[in-house]
């Protein structure tokens, strides 16, 4: 590594986690200026008064101040701000679904076998995608065809009177009533499909194995998904118009558009399943215009649809038998998978053993039916027409959320109320809080180490037994339903609290969705939500909002090159949060893509991290442990990771089998020649953090101020970790001016006068 010399500087790019983080709070400056970009993904600095970028914090390193540039990317454009972006929320259980298929187990080398099922997992994820867009559209054309045209415009009927007779007495009309809503919904998939951000970064370097994240490159399979979707949605509406998929109309015209319906959805199936990347651009055109010319030809027939609970159920049953099918595969496929984490510790190994894929489908379908039906039983609430008939096998889905809600709620308290004290009355006070805390703030820490370990090693737990219950809750219901033709009377209470959990989880989505479309950064909630699932490029589902990772990742690693192309500058990436999983990719494909010596002039930085505990077991093809090695090997050991045992969602990336022997904390991790085995002790750094491998173990609450930088009070978690002095510490190691565990030179007593002129305080210091 070369020396370095008077003139080397720092340059800090930060990347924040969640949306709605200013540019302020992500630099920790009291104001900030855009210095590049494109608008969507901007580039920041701290600024002066008169709003002009200014040098940021000198760092402590090498026994004086060295300059430090700090910037930061803000992407929230990306997923949050105006109406569009908004209602991108009511797409969750499409996006769930594509996320499904980033979780499949990976296919290890040479097994052929094993590559078998991963091609059969994913055309059956497909299947189910597809039969979800289905469901969906299905509907909302039992609102707008059943509900409204068919009832509630019916001649005669007491029902919205302010509308003209007209309306009522011309079946044509009433059918185009309730057509154009469900064709308009369509179109708005349609568009919506079709976006991407617009990159203008390097060419990322050629694919390779050992790189974290190197299968984000792009949504290859996107137009075909498009088309397909899209056809199947317009195939299904005309399906329902006519009677549904197993009512042979009894007029000729009528056969005449119920086959070809039927033959379209068929092709649209096959096409999904197989997973085909290149159709014609004519055979895509002629298979939308066939799929638009059936619906323009149901609205000239002219007659209204009298029930859709066929349609709706026949969908579901498929969505059910696609959800079997995916299950069973994916059993052989992460026991064949196995192969791949067997030798680590059970911490990281993939969730359900690799089979979280099939919990993520199933919850995927249950939103999508349960949105559905909530919808349709608010909206027949606010019209006042409590007369309406739904279709029966809404009753399933009511009965179905309503013992899902009543499970959550036993888990919930017997998980937080119970296990949670369980847990810190058997721990009492850990050794490595005494070790890191003082007396006073002992209590209050052992206690958010307490609930912040059980949640990091349960909470997923919790999920997948909702999902379980819910999933055999539903094959019961099924049973009863088709086998004995009803329900047993003692569900009807469930189905009570189903029908008012959906009511009021659809009304509340909606009006979540108006206010962070009026009142951006009010529901910072929801934009997280869009940020957890549009970090995945469409892979299973086009109608998703377009991945900010294929946007963020070329971005970051481009401007680390501009910086770097000056000899005697250093860069960190710097991510917070879920940004770090973004700067460990950004990292990768920037260390394979430049020269050895310029690599060794990059350094890594994650902080409150979810990658090991979530994303690494969540995700085990795209974020493999033996590419997260190899990564820390090629940084030499420049990655660090702040931690805090208080945080909830964040926790050690690069360490892990930590306990404490004697006055030591000792651990496994990464090493610096790309393997991976038992660390040195950890050492004390110069702010009261634990230095182990890669991990900074922060003390938190933080230790009282030195009047050098600002603080906070109290047990911190997942907020704010620029407030820690450890921060500038981990970035000198990160950059290559200091070694891991010994104490900065003159960290103390070299303050700055002025932070912002570090390079007339650095003429003083020669």
């Amino acid at each position: 590594m070369p020396l370095p010399g008077p003139d080397t500087r720092v340059v800090e790019l930060r990347v924040p986690g969640l949306s709605g983080t200013t540019g302020e709070e992500l630099l920790d400056a009291a104001g900030t200026v855009e210095v590049a970009g494109d608008g969507v993904g901007r580039v920041i600095r701290p600024s002066d008064r008169l709003r002009r970028p200014a040098p940021g914090p000198v760092l402590q390193a090498l026994g004086r101040s060295v300059p430090r540039t700090l910037e930061g990317y803000l992407w929230s454009g990306m997923t949050s701000g105006g109406a569009a972006k908004a209602a991108w929320a009511l797409l969750f259980p499409f996006s769930l679904a594509n996320v499904a298929h980033w979780m499949l187990p990976p296919v290890p080398q040479g097994s052929r076998a094993a590559a078998a099922l991963g091609g059969l997992c994913r055309g059956v994820l497909r299947i189910a995608a597809l039969l979800l867009t289905m469901l969906l559209v299905a509907q909302v054309a039992v609102i707008t065809l059943d509900l409204f045209a068919a009832q509630c415009l019916a001649p005669g009927r007491r029902c919205l009177t302010g509308l003209p007779g007209w309306m009522r007495d011309v079946e044509q009309v009433r059918l185009a009533a309730g057509l154009l809503p469900v064709a308009l919904v369509v179109l708005v998939l349609y568009r919506v499909s079709g976006t991407n951000w617009t990159v203008r970064a390097h060419t990322p370097p050629p694919p390779g194995d050992t790189l974290p994240g190197d299968v984000l490159r792009g949504d290859t399979d996107s137009p075909v998904l498009r088309c397909v979707h899209t056809v199947a949605a317009l195939s299904t509406v005309a399906l329902l118009a006519v009677g549904g998929p197993l009512d042979v109309p009894g007029d000729v015209f009528g056969r005449l558009l119920w086959a070809p319906s039927l033959v379209l959805t068929g092709v649209a199936l096959v096409t999904s399943a197989s997973g085909a990347r290149e159709l014609p651009r004519w055979a895509r055109g002629g298979l939308l215009w066939v799929a638009v010319a059936l619906l323009v030809a149901v609205g000239v027939r002219g007659a209204v649809p009298t029930g859709s609970d066929a349609t709706v159920a026949g969908v579901g049953a498929a969505l059910i038998g696609a959800w079997l099918v995916f299950a069973v595969l994916l059993i052989p496929a992460a026991l064949l998978a196995r192969r791949t984490w067997r030798e680590l510790p059970k911490r990281l190994r993939p969730w359900a053993g690799g089979w979280a894929a099939a919990p993520a489908l199933a919850l995927a379908a249950l939103l999508g039916a349960g949105f559905g039906a909530g919808l349709a039983t608010g909206l027949r609430r606010l019209s006042g027409a409590g007369d309406l008939r739904l279709p029966d096998s809404y009753r399933l889905v009511t009965a179905l959320w309503g013992g899902g809600l009543v499970l959550a709620i036993v888990l919930g308290v017997l998980g937080f109320a119970v296990g949670v004290p369980l847990r810190r009355r058997s721990r009492g006070v850990p050794e490595i809080v005494r070790m890191l805390q003082s007396p006073a703030d002992e209590q209050a820490a052992a206690a958010a180490w307490a609930r912040s370990a059980w949640e990091r090693r349960h909470l997923h737990h919790l999920a997948l037994g909702v999902i379980a219950g819910l999933s055999l809750g539903a094959a019961a219901l099924l049973v009863a339903w088709y086998g004995f033709g009803t329900l047993p009377g003692w569900l009807d209470p469930l189905s009570a609290a189903g029908v008012f959990g959906l009511g009021a989880l659809a009304v509340g989505l909606l009006r979540v969705v108006y206010t962070a479309a009026t009142k951006p950064g009010r529901n910072r909630h929801l934009g997280a939500l869009a940020d957890l699932v549009c970090f995945w490029p469409r892979a299973a589902h086009p109608a998703i909002p377009p991945c900010y990772a294929l946007k963020v990742v070329p971005d970051l690693a481009a401007r680390a090159k501009e910086h770097l192309a000056e000899p005697n500058t250093r860069v960190v990436l710097g991510g917070e949060k879920l940004g770090s999983v973004l700067a460990v990719i950004a990292a990768a494909r920037l260390v394979h893509s430049v020269s050895p010596a310029d690599r060794e002039r990059v350094g890594l930085l994650s902080a409150g991290s979810p990658l090991q505990w979530g994303y690494q077991r969540a995700f085990p093809a795209v974020l493999p442990h033996a590419a997260l090695a190899a990564l820390y090997g090629s940084l030499d050991g420049r990655w660090r990771g702040l931690a805090r045992g208080t945080d909830i969602f964040g926790g050690g990336v690069t360490t892990w089998r930590h306990q404490v022997d004697g006055d030591k904390l000792t651990g496994e991790g990464y090493l610096p020649d790309g393997s991976w085995g038992a660390l040195t002790p950890a050492a004390t750094g110069a702010t009261g953090a634990l230095v182990l491998g890669g991990d900074h173990w922060l003390p938190d609450p933080v230790h009282p101020p030195s009047g050098a930088r600002r603080w906070a009070a109290g047990v911190l978690g997942h907020a704010d970790y620029l407030v820690d002095p450890e921060w500038d510490q981990a970035v000198a190691i990160a950059a290559g001016l200091e070694t891991p565990g010994k104490p900065a030179r003159g960290a103390a007593e070299q303050v700055p006068l002025f932070p912002d002129l570090p390079r007339f305080h650095l003429n003083l210091a020669r």
